[in-house]
Formats: C-alpha cells, structure tokens, sequence
C-alpha cells in the first residue's frame, strides 16, 4: 500500500510500517499545499492512504471528488511519544478493507 503522511505526522512513525511504501508530505516536495489540492496529487501519483492529524478533515473535503481514504489520528499533541501508541490500531486497519473518507484512530 502506498501511504502518505500529512505535514503535520512525526517523520519517524513511517519507520514503523515497513510493509508499505509510505512517505511524507515533505518526501514529495508538497509542504504547504491545501488539503484538497493534497488530495489531487495523491490520486495523481497513485497513493492509497493519507495519514493526518488534521481534526475535522472530515468537514473539510469531497470524498466523492477525492475517493482516497483517510486515517485522522486523534493525539493530545503531534509529538511522536503520542503516536506510538496508535501504531497497532493503524496496522490493523491496514490489514483490513480500508473505506473512502474518514477514519478516526484513537488512543482510547
């Protein structure tokens, strides 16, 4: 699967998904790019997965314009110590059907 992590993800949590093809906003040189825009390229360059900690993406975007699924990480704060614990929870949702839109992934 190829996954993109959104600017705001630690670089390093994509270390820990070595299964799948996953860059950074910053790998593909699209910092600072707008959500939908974001979106565009992804389709564009065949990414299956955006990874964000944008909280109310969900509001944010067409899902039938943009059909890309979407794993919004829900952390107190970015720092990669609060990621870690999530990291289970994404390969299991990995491993399974992923569906358009929004999924929510929390700690709890």
């Amino acid at each position: 699967m190829k996954i993109l992590f959104d600017e705001n993800v630690h670089n390093k949590l994509k270390f820990r998904f070595p299964d799948h093809d996953v860059l950074t906003v910053r790998d593909m040189g699209w910092a600072g790019k707008r959500n939908g825009e974001l979106m565009q390229l992804m389709i564009e360059f065949g990414f299956d997965l955006l990874v964000t900690l944008d909280k109310g993406f969900e509001y944010q975007q067409n899902f039938i314009k943009y059909p890309i699924p979407v794993l919004v990480l829900k952390v107190k704060r970015s720092d990669y110590e609060f990621l870690l614990p999530l990291i289970d929870k994404v390969k299991i949702i990995l491993a399974s059907q992923l569906p358009e839109g929004v999924t929510v992934v929390s700690p709890d």
